[in-house]
């Protein structure tokens, strides 16, 4: 089985990072004045500081070649960063090795019988490109959802884990990823990821989508998927068909990626847009970020 885990955490590591900035209001009350005497009143109204609210977002970006191949060496100058159709000032710009947590959330579900061996390759492959300084919790679900370990830098302790499950039961994937966003308030990287390994099927989840794809929204995260898909169409049932679709729908709102694996078996919502400027020379490449922002409130 050849599983792009090297490339997935390759994406995590090599991200270009940029803080671009929106200035949503800017308000000063001036009143009236005396040309030749100014009021005590009117002295000290004009001393006062004068409040700029400024929005700092922080954008993860990756960048692919058509082989899949991370590209690095761009500039600041290559990105242009869109807020609502309106062009945005990058303020900052770097590129960053830095240290991240992960969640696994992990099918166990029936449906994943004769993948399971699959999935636990694909799991322990991805954790051993680990850094020393990444951490890790694993969520599994088939009815219900449960944290089965909490953060650790222990890559064997999630290995262990893993190898003492057995599929049963329907799938509660929705519930599981939920878990898996409500867990990462407790990260002590500031890097996040969610790595869900599953073939895609929910059946039994108390949250729906419209739950789940808001809570992303509004969770800064990334989502990333291997899914462990059958490679035979009428093997799949609905729930499964439509895996591949859920996926990519989810990847794309926090600007993560789907890795497919094949067996034989209150405030608003601002949506952002990053556009590549290639550089001459250079073949058609990919960019990959989220797709928005959730703007403060109050």
């Amino acid at each position: 089985m050849t599983v792009k885990n090297k490339a997935l955490k390759q994406e995590w590591l090599g991200l270009v990072m940029f803080t671009l900035f929106a200035i949503p209001g800017f308000a000063q009350s001036i009143g009236p004045q005396t040309p030749s005497q100014p009021s005590e009143e009117s002295v000290q109204s004009s001393r006062k500081p004068i409040h700029v609210d400024v929005s700092l977002v922080l954008v993860n970006v990756t960048v692919t070649d058509l082989y899949d191949r991370l590209v690095t060496g761009l500039g600041k100058e290559n990105f242009r960063v869109f807020e609502d159709g309106t062009q945005q000032e990058i303020v900052n710009f770097s590129t960053e090795d830095l240290p991240i947590s992960i969640g696994l959330i992990f099918d166990m579900s029936g449906s994943m019988s004769d993948k399971l061996e699959k999935a636990r390759q694909a799991a322990v492959q991805f954790l051993k490109t680990a850094s020393p300084r990444d951490e890790f919790f694993l969520v599994s679900f088939n009815d219900r959802r449960q944290l089965a370990s909490d953060f650790t830098p222990s890559v064997e302790e999630l290995q262990n884990r893993m190898v003492y499950t057995s599929a049963k039961g329907q799938t509660a994937l929705l519930d599981g990823v939920y878990l898996g966003l409500s867990q990462m308030r407790n990260a002590n990287n500031g890097k996040h990821a969610l790595l869900i390994i599953s073939d895609g099927g929910d059946n039994h989840s108390r949250y729906n989508e419209s739950d789940l794809r808001k809570f992303l929204k509004e969770a800064d995260c990334q989502l990333y998927a291997i899914g462990v898909f059958d490679s035979n169409d009428l093997a799949r049932t609905v729930e499964e068909s439509y895996g591949p679709t859920l996926f990519s729908e989810l990847a794309d709102i926090s600007g993560g990626r789907v890795f497919p694996v094949s067996v034989k078996r209150s405030g608003t919502w601002r949506k952002i847009k990053v556009k590549l400027v290639t550089p001459k020379g250079l073949p058609p490449l990919s960019v990959y970020a989220k797709t928005g922002y959730r703007s403060p409130s109050g």
